[in-house]
């Protein structure tokens, strides 16, 4: 039997231990996808929580998602619950959402503003910053100081706020780098975000971001899409739309970055990729039309008909448009679950109603997310069939094979 055969695992012959994940990834073929068990075998998806999900860096989004003193949100994020606060002087924070006496939540609501927060269970109570303020009748020589809620590593570039879980966290200047050179170029740092969605997807996570990092799929089940970019064209077309681009950007004055390769956490930095890619010929942004959809953000004085895309550390994706931005954020919710998450993001200044249409800023990328959703699904159907074996990885797909190969070695790394 081939070793193509010996992929199609029955999910209830899966081992569940390091020497079954040892073998599957020795057999992996390069050039196809990825064992039924990675997608299925909940052994797996709990090795991903220590050596992927708990090790990198996550982009929670943009800061203005908590832009007054003392807001608050309520994050999920590989397992936990995580709270990101701004204190009264402006600091951001990020802490779990875990009371330090019995381990109760202490967040009251999704989001908010408060000044503190109060155990329901035994009325511990917290400081915005996560300093325990009270401790009901303890005894004296009790240290408040040491029991404040578990802080996590917090960075803010351009706007975006990354945390981390690792006690020792992968080092960050090359994505700080990167990050100025690419989205703040674009204005980031001075943005804000006008509209959040979700789209619950009832897949593994892998095959969520497997789909977002290729645009093989992108010409038969995304026509919308497809009206205004170029990726699913050939090479040739591509290249001559790229070079055009690039020659526009260039007369802007402009200087954004592009490459790196996507590091695994063996090199003790984050993992981060950009690259640029231009729009068909006429188009200026994501809209129905091609026409602008907001006043041009950052250092940009007329749109150069491309698009830059940043991928981070596995789960978070962004794409800069001279006029808008979007952040797509995958959060994995088990073995075959995840969410989906879009921001869209306008310059702090644009006025809704007067500057943008939100319904018109949004249209694309919703569109293409529901498709998304509906394909993706499908797709995990067929990857839980008894009869399921991986298929060849295409040409157009080199994405995906290096997100694969990114995987392998993140989930072998102990």
């Amino acid at each position: 039997m081939s070793k193509a055969m010996n992929t199609a695992l029955n999910p209830n012959q899966m081992q569940a231990s390091p020497f079954g994940l040892s073998a599957l990834v020795s057999d992996y073929e390069p050039g196809s996808g990825l064992a039924q068990a990675f997608y299925l075998d909940p052994s797996i998806y709990q090795l991903e929580l220590d050596r992927l999900f708990r090790r990198h860096w996550h982009c929670l989004g943009h800061e203005s998602i908590v832009p007054q003193p003392f807001d608050f949100e309520l994050f999920q994020m590989a397992g936990e619950e995580v709270i990101l606060t701004r204190d009264g002087e402006g600091a951001l924070h990020a802490m779990l959402n875990l009371c330090r006496h019995k381990g109760a939540g202490v967040c009251p609501s999704q989001k908010g503003n408060a000044r503190s927060f109060t155990c329901p269970y035994h009325a511990w109570t917290y400081a915005i910053d996560g300093a325990l303020k009270t401790a009901r009748v303890m005894p004296k020589d009790f240290d408040r100081a040491a029991y404040g809620l578990h802080k996590l590593q917090l960075l803010c570039h351009e706007g975006l706020v990354f945390i981390t879980f690792a006690a020792e966290p992968l080092d960050f200047s090359q994505a700080e780098e990167m990050i100025a050179q690419t989205v703040g170029v674009y204005g980031w740092a001075k943005a804000k975000i006008v509209a959040r969605k979700t789209y619950p997807i009832a897949a593994n996570w892998k095959l969520a971001i497997e789909n977002y990092v290729e645009c093989y799929h992108c010409s038969p089940a995304h026509p919308e899409f497809s009206q205004t970019h170029v990726l699913e064209q050939p090479p040739e077309e591509i290249d001559a739309l790229n070079a055009a681009m690039a020659a526009r950007t260039q007369a802007l004055g402009l200087c954004i970055m592009e490459g790196s390769p996507w590091e695994t956490s063996a090199s003790g930095r984050e993992a981060i990729r950009s690259y640029r890619y231009a729009l068909k010929d006429g188009v200026k942004s994501a809209s129905q039309d091609g026409g602008p959809l907001a006043p041009l953000m950052g250092q940009f004085t007329d749109f150069d008909g491309g698009v830059t895309s940043l991928h981070f550390g596995g789960l978070s994706y962004m794409a800069a448009y001279p006029d808008h931005g979007v952040i797509y954020r995958f959060v994995p919710r088990g073995i075959d679950a995840c969410d989906m998450e879009i921001s869209w993001v306008v310059d702090a200044d644009a006025v809704e109603g007067q500057d943008y249409d939100l319904e018109a800023l949004t249209w694309l990328w919703h569109v293409t997310s529901l498709e998304d959703k509906a394909i993706i699904e499908t797709t995990a159907r067929g990857v839980r069939s008894h009869y399921y074996q991986p298929g060849p990885i295409a040409p157009m797909e080199a994405q995906t094979q290096r997100f694969i190969n990114w995987y392998l070695a993140e989930i072998s790394r102990p």
